[in-house]
């Protein structure tokens, strides 16, 4: 029952090139960096990665792209890596464009054991009728375009049927985490990460906070042990290194102005 890896490299070793990976975090809050980092030194190449977002340039998930690890990306959100679009519109990357909802939906489907569901959304869009560029050729074309999704009526209403995501791995990361692999988010950071840990069949979370079997109260346990395989207990230094994509702050008020 004791699920603890002593490093972030033995914990990634066995992830082999083509590997498919869930990765939890939304932009750069709740990233599991440590373990992105191990995975970019461990040296594992043509990847399929499904997440929110694919980091920023030099940060998170963003690091194994610029190093060109990752073959496919299934994700929502892809603003704000440069290096990214180049890769993309070049015809390095595969890309599916998912609504973000949708993408954790089937997160937590394939979770579930659940193949495949259907929603509204999407639906009248290129998400539904296909024709989305998953991958462009070098002259600027579209080399393969997402095919058309199964529409059905349900009420009156046509939902779009998407299926189930799992994936050989999945990293994420936790506030706090018992040996047994029962995991405590804090609290925005939470966001894809449970969802993706129930995704990857081997699940490594790392943990800023490892505490003993019993120290956390069951009813605060966001995702229970039984979908991970492997904790990474964080040193100090590396759970307090956390960035955030833009800093922005207010000027502070003129001198005897009251701010409503």
């Amino acid at each position: 029952m004791d699920k603890v890896w002593e490093t972030a490299a033995d914990a990634v070793r066995e992830i082999g090139d083509g590997a498919s990976l869930a990765v939890g975090g939304f932009g750069l809050s709740g990233i599991p960096d440590v373990l992105i980092q191990a995975l970019y030194e461990q040296g594992a190449t043509s990847l399929s990665v499904v997440s929110n977002n694919c980091g920023v340039d030099g940060r998170g998930l963003g690091i194994l792209l610029a190093a060109g690890r990752i073959a496919r990306v299934t994700g929502s959100y892809v603003g704000e890596n440069k290096e990214f679009a180049r890769q993309y519109l070049g015809g390095e990357l595969e890309v599916e464009l998912v609504p973000q909802g949708t993408l954790a939906e089937r997160l937590r489907a394939g979770g579930c054991g659940i193949p495949a569901f259907f929603t509204p959304a999407g639906v009248g869009t290129q998400v539904a009728d296909g024709g989305l560029p998953w991958r462009y050729a070098s002259d600027g074309s579209v080399a393969l375009a997402s095919p058309p999704k199964e529409v059905r009526d349900f009420d009156g209403r046509p939902y779009a049927m998407e299926h189930g995501i799992t994936t050989d791995f999945a990293l994420v990361r936790a506030a706090t985490g018992d040996r047994h692999g029962n995991l405590v988010f804090h609290r925005s950071a939470r966001n894809f990460n449970p969802l993706a840990a129930m995704a990857g069949r081997v699940t490594l979370a790392e943990v800023e906070e490892l505490v003993e079997p019993g120290a956390l109260d069951p009813d605060e346990i966001h995702l229970p042990g039984v979908f991970v395989q492997r904790v990474v207990p964080l040193t100090p230094e590396q759970a307090a290194d956390k960035q955030i994509e833009r800093r922005t702050v207010s000027a502070p008020p003129a001198r005897g102005t009251v701010r409503r």
